[in-house]
């Protein structure tokens, strides 16, 4: 870090950063361990053994997927904390990494946190008859022809973008057959590569109302607070402090496109100089370089990593 005293931003990865040992070198963490068993307690089942010994099948199921990621982000951010390190201007998260936000702001409890985002996995799992949904990723297209292409294959049925991860990096999500015939037709309008993704579920898309209406349930009976933080959020790029509000973003985010591109370019205009991503991987930290190359953008990802990039309180 170059200069401590400039304002910074943390983001918080999603589901497909995950991997069997990915928290290994913070095994001697005390204050990583601690929140592990926090999260293992909340939902009867030993998440860090699931993350230190796999098997890797059960560690890519949806339902353990996001409250491990859940729980690796919040780590990591208490680890920053603990070791004497400044809290960001503004916080957010990628998909499921904006719940990880919210723990970090202040505005969801941990142990709440974890609960919801086991229930949001196994309602998004269940929305969606296996092998019915899909999802792709479209390199090197703009969003207006990735759109463009969506519309024009969906043919009665749903496609349409998921995540906007970077200018050259859309994901795209629907019904199985729609997914096929967007990525064909991307393609054909230029695409380098139209590659499907081995998920799950179509996460993102239309098809996942009926996980988000379940959500909306959940989310009522879920104490949430107004952030100490900032967060931007996936659905509006937006802060919100009410909890109301949080709970309508947190919902329809299920079902709607992830605007990663815009969050990190209205980071980049609050101004600030650096994005650091907590948490396993360094996607994130990736996407931000793509989108806005001349800010300094790094990855927390192990016990080195977080020493390396601390900004003293």
């Amino acid at each position: 870090m170059t200069n401590a005293v400039k304002p910074f931003a943390v983001v918080f990865p999603g589901q497909g950063s995950q991997s069997v040992g990915m928290m290994n070198s913070f095994e001697q963490s005390a204050v990583v361990r601690d929140c592990f068993a926090e999260a293992s307690e909340a939902l009867g089942q030993d998440l860090w053994q699931l993350v230190a010994a796999g098997p890797s099948e059960e560690l890519a199921l949806t339902a353990n997927t996001q409250p491990v990621m859940l729980t690796a982000g919040v780590a990591v951010w208490r680890a920053w904390l603990a070791a004497g390190g400044a809290k960001p201007a503004v916080l957010a998260g990628h998909s499921l990494g904006e719940y990880a936000a919210l723990v970090a702001a202040e505005a969801l409890d941990f142990a709440d946190a974890v609960k919801l985002v086991r229930f949001r996995a196994q309602a998004m799992q269940e929305a969606v008859p296996a092998g019915e949904g899909g999802m792709a990723a479209i390199l090197n297209l703009s969003p207006e022809d990735v759109i463009a292409a969506c519309e024009a294959s969906a043919q009665g049925q749903v496609v349409s973008p998921a995540n906007m991860n970077s200018p050259v990096q859309i994901v795209i999500a629907g019904h199985a057959t729609a997914v096929a015939r967007a990525m064909e037709a991307c393609k054909a309008r230029g695409a380098k590569r139209a590659v499907a993704l081995p998920v799950s579920a179509p996460f993102h898309c239309a098809l996942m109302r009926p996980a988000a209406e379940r959500l909306a349930e959940r989310l009522a009976a879920t104490r949430l607070m107004s952030p100490v933080i900032p967060v931007l959020n996936n659905v509006d790029v937006k802060c919100e402090s009410s909890p109301d509000a949080i709970r309508d973003a947190l919902v329809r985010q299920a079902f709607s496109p992830v605007r990663w591109i815009e969050i990190v370019q209205t980071m980049v205009a609050q101004p600030l100089d650096t994005v650091l991503e907590f948490g396993p991987g360094k996607v994130l930290a990736g996407l931000v370089k793509r989108i806005a190359p001349e800010i300094t953008a790094e990855a927390a990802f192990d016990s080195d990593s977080v020493s390396r990039l601390l900004v003293p309180a």
